[in-house]
Order: C-alpha cells, then sequence, then structure tokens
C-alpha cells in the first residue's frame, strides 16, 4: 500500500463518517434552532427545554435512519475488506 492508497482509503472513511453523522447532527441543529425561537418568542428561558426536544428528536431520526447507515457500514466494510477501496 502506498501513500496514495492510505490516502484515498483515509478520505473515503471521513466521508462515510461525514454522511452517517449528518443526519442526526441536521437534526439536533433545527430542534436546537425552533426550541431557541421558541424560548425568544416566550420569553422563557428554562435550560432544561433544549435537551428534553433534542434527544427525543436526535433518537427518532437515528432509528429512523438505522437501515441506511446499516447498510452504508456494511458497503463500506465490504470494499475495505475486498481491497476494491
Amino acid at each position: 500500500m502506498n501513500i496514495d492508497q492510505a490516502v484515498d482509503i483515509v478520505r473515503e472513511s471521513l466521508t462515510v463518517m461525514l454522511l452517517l453523522s449528518s443526519p442526526i447532527l441536521a437534526a439536533g441543529l433545527l430542534i436546537g434552532l425552533t426550541v431557541s425561537v421558541f424560548q425568544a418568542v416566550t420569553q422563557i428561558q428554562e435550560q432544561t427545554l433544549t435537551f428534553v426536544p433534542k434527544i427525543v428528536g436526535m433518537a427518532a431520526v437515528a432509528i429512523l435512519v438505522t437501515p441506511w447507515v446499516a447498510t452504508l457500514i456494511v458497503e463500506f466494510a465490504t470494499r475495505m475488506f475486498s481491497g476494491q477501496g
């Protein structure tokens, strides 16, 4: 394995990691933004109000995207172990 192949493997690994984490992080971002706007409009400054919706929303998104995540991980692992990546 030369340096170019190693760089390609690291680049593909980081790309897969970014794809896997993006739906859950996007859900946390959107829920956090929505709760923040709600807090600003109603002037409710309760710190715990932000955590519960984020946890529930991110868990729901994680459950919904599990089949896609599993498929992506299996495809990536197959490419890495077969030497095609």
